[in-house]
């Protein structure tokens, strides 16, 4: 597939492979820097260049295969002939297929000490893997036998975080919490215990992600925040330099959004 930008990408055929799951592969000739604008997914990033990618969170380096959390903030990736494939989960689908380390917020983990041995063993099937496409499925059916064996979210917390996704962030979390029938104090303490956030945190973090895409499709920042529900203007700076800690006008320019487009054209991952 064809991309508008300097990294190669390739998405699966056959479409989202699973329910809260997308995968994308890339690959960057020379020198790649690139920062990590915070969105609302958990994200596997599998490293099968000849040389190790480097993911960066306050001054702490992962080199290798990593674990990115939910709307983890600050992270920087840079790598040499980079080569990697990408999986995003949905909160929902990483509190099984991760356990701990999704529940935990965690910013961000080498793969190794999620998996243990079983991401060595993943990373070496996808090195001898002969195609994009035949890596696609291997990922998918590690994901599918993981999320089976297990923890699921309750399912109040799957349909708060689903309405949450489904509205860009804008459902009101007092009356979600009267839809599912729980108390303020109970859906507080049982979504921030499986996904890893509050959950006005969580919202804030999908309205922001919305805001962003619409700011690099070439948006207005006065005309975006009415749209994604923000106060005004300045509310939207507000929140853009607390997720991203950059100015609505430079986060509309990351390379990072740039790729969207083509590697998750309907972020159906977000719900799952």
């Amino acid at each position: 597939m064809q991309s508008p930008t300097p990294w190669e990408i390739a998405t699966p055929s056959r479409g989202r492979p699973l329910p809260g799951v997308a995968m994308a592969g890339f690959r960057a000739r020379g020198v790649a820097e690139l920062g990590v604008v915070p969105f609302p997914a958990v994200t596997l990033a599998l490293d099968l260049g000849e040389q190790p990618l480097t993911v960066a969170a306050g001054g702490r380096p992962v080199r290798g295969s990593a674990v990115l959390g939910l709307g983890a903030v600050g992270l920087h990736g840079s790598g040499r002939e980079v080569r990697c494939l990408q999986v995003r989960l949905s909160p929902v689908v990483a509190h099984a297929v991760l356990g701990g380390f999704a529940a935990e917020g965690g910013p961000l983990a080498a793969l190794d000490e999620v998996w243990g041995r079983g991401a060595v063993r993943l990373e070496e099937r996808l090195r001898a893997a002969a195609s994009w496409e035949e890596r696609f499925a291997l990922v998918a059916g590690v994901l599918a036998a993981r999320r089976a064996e297990g923890r699921p979210v309750d399912p109040e917390v799957a349909y708060v975080w689903g309405e949450l996704a489904r509205s860009h962030g804008t459902s009101r979390v007092d009356a979600l919490a009267v839809e599912v029938g729980w108390s303020r104090k109970r859906l507080w303490s049982r979504f921030r215990a499986q996904v890893g956030l509050a959950p006005k945190r969580a919202a804030r973090l999908v309205r922001f992600d919305h805001a962003v895409h619409r700011l690099a499709a070439g948006g207005h920042p006065a005309a975006v925040a009415a749209e994604a529900g923000y106060a005004d203007q300045s509310h939207l700076h507000r929140e853009v330099a607390g997720f991203a800690r950059v100015t609505p006008s430079a986060v509309a320019r990351e390379p990072w959004l740039s790729v969207d487009g083509v590697a998750w054209p309907a972020p159906g991952y977000l719900r799952g």
